[in-house]
């Protein structure tokens, strides 16, 4: 009995979660954002179709938009984050806040997109003690000047790769970040 109160009295995050749980979690949450992507290209380009017989953009836009939240939850809870639901809500903000000015100045949906789920991440995805949130950064914008590039050299590739960047990024980055802090211990 007095082994299973240590064991819950322990706060989660205080030890490294296994890079198994962390990648599940990433795996997760980028498969549910496939569904919300998808969903929010279909309605961008049905916006921005000059056909009379488009199907209505908003109900789209507004799906891909409505997972959004369960995408980050979905991220924050399965990567064992200390503090899920704040780290959600600020997900959240940092997305929209991060994600406009960016779609505004590459002037496409992807590079924005990309950007917003990277920003996101870094706060829903739980802290490691060896990853800094300036890895993380890196991670995102390097993702988002990628998605960038390839909007303009690939096209229509980068449709399908943009749902795979942000998270993956981040969890490259921790994995980086592991390694060193591991060499820097030897």
């Amino acid at each position: 009995m007095a082994v299973a109160r240590a064991r819950r009295s322990a706060p989660t995050g205080t030890e490294p979660l296994p890079p198994r749980r962390r990648w599940r979690a990433i795996t997760l949450a980028t498969l549910l954002l496939v569904p919300s992507y998808l969903s929010m290209l279909v309605g961008l380009v049905s916006a921005a179709s000059d056909r009379q017989d488009r199907p209505n953009a908003g109900p789209y836009i507004a799906f891909g938009l409505a997972l959004l939240p369960f995408v980050f939850i979905v991220l924050a809870f399965l990567s064992e984050h200390p503090r899920a639901p704040g780290a959600v809500i600020k997900a959240m903000v940092l997305a929209i806040v991060v994600g406009i000015p960016i779609s505004a100045l590459a002037q496409d949906a992807v590079t924005g997109f990309v950007a917003a789920l990277g920003a996101g991440g870094t706060a829903a995805l739980r802290p490691e003690p060896a990853s800094d949130w300036k890895t993380r950064w890196i991670a995102v914008l390097t993702a988002t000047v990628g998605s960038f590039l390839l909007v303009r050299i690939a096209g229509e590739v980068a449709l399908l790769l943009a749902p795979i960047l942000p998270f993956t990024s981040l969890g490259v980055a921790d994995h980086l970040a592991e390694g060193r802090s591991q060499r820097r211990a030897v």
